[in-house]
């Protein structure tokens, strides 16, 4: 199936903020699916999460974290030994590299804890700008929103940006989002994306957003037509 193009225009300010009202309303108890106990669990699972499924890391991290409960512990670990347990999670030797580099500066720089620090966490093996966004919504309660694949597809499909990049992505979206919804924002359109919003072909006919959305009144208008 070809790709489905975005649209070449925001929607208006209006239809943008309903959109989100609808995402809201449609998604009440959004959450991020990664399973943690603790900040630390928590960036460590994101770290691992990269081109991988939380259902699949959601399944290593139990066994990893039995073996290495805290910081200080994964930080003295071998490689080969991380590597045997997140095998599964694919690109196994950098992330296994990246997790014991980050529990290593948490446990010489921080005390052995997460920072609740942009900056900081962004200096940590490992953890970019939407990773440090993940744990600093989830685990510190503070405003951030993370664009991942599916936060970008869908954000363009609803005509909520036109951005190249995932940094103009995150600009479109806080400048719309009330600023205190920034996290629980990421999991709607997370969600939205994975259940509706789907890559190759969305469910346009299923879409509580497709009165609003450009994509799918075009898609829908389409599919009248042909049929």
């Amino acid at each position: 199936m070809p790709a489905i193009p975005f649209p070449k225009e925001k929607v208006p300010r209006k239809a943008a903020l309903e959109e989100i009202r609808i995402l809201e309303r449609h998604y009440p108890h959004a959450t991020t699916a990664l399973e943690h106990r603790d900040p630390y669990q928590l960036l460590i699972a994101v770290i691992l999460s990269a081109q991988c499924t939380d259902a699949r890391v959601n399944a290593t991290t139990p066994a990893l974290f039995k073996k290495y409960p805290k910081p200080e512990h994964l930080a003295k670990a071998k490689q080969r030994d991380v590597e045997r347990i997140i095998r599964s999670c694919g690109f196994f030797r950098a992330k296994s590299r990246n997790i014991i580099a980050a529990a290593r500066d948490l446990s010489e720089r921080f005390g052995g804890k997460v920072p609740g620090v942009r900056e900081d966490l962004e200096s940590l093996a490992g953890v970019g700008r939407k990773t440090a966004s993940v744990v600093l919504a989830n685990a510190f309660d503070e405003p951030a929103l993370a664009v991942d694949t599916h936060v970008f597809r869908v954000a363009h499909r609803l005509g909520l940006t036109t951005g190249k990049t995932p940094r103009e992505v995150e600009e479109d979206l806080t400048a719309v989002v009330p600023r205190a919804k920034w996290g629980l924002a990421t999991h709607w359109l997370i969600l939205h994306g994975r259940a509706i919003c789907k890559a190759p072909r969305p469910l346009c006919e299923r879409c509580p957003e497709n009165a609003l959305c450009p994509t799918g009144k075009t898609l829908l208008k389409k599919k009248k037509k042909s049929a």
